[in-house]
């Protein structure tokens, strides 16, 4: 059984949504985000945590701007 070990994120600035995407270190990626698009933005986490695979197939479907 695959573990579940991957969060789902939106980064926002305010209530906009500039990105999405998967992390296993919610703390280190909206650091790294931080440096690329500013001190304002911040992770929203979406969900629980799920396994990889369920969390790149999240990720797919944010890139076609689906909910």
């Amino acid at each position: 059984m695959a573990e579940r070990d991957t969060y789902k994120y939106h980064v926002k600035d305010g209530k906009k949504i500039i990105r999405s995407g998967i992390t296993n270190d919610l703390e280190r990626r909206e650091r790294e985000h931080q440096r690329e698009f500013g001190d304002d933005i911040h992770l929203q986490k979406v969900g629980n945590k799920t396994t990889r695979e369920g969390a790149r197939e999240w990720e797919k479907g944010q890139k076609r701007g689906t909910p």
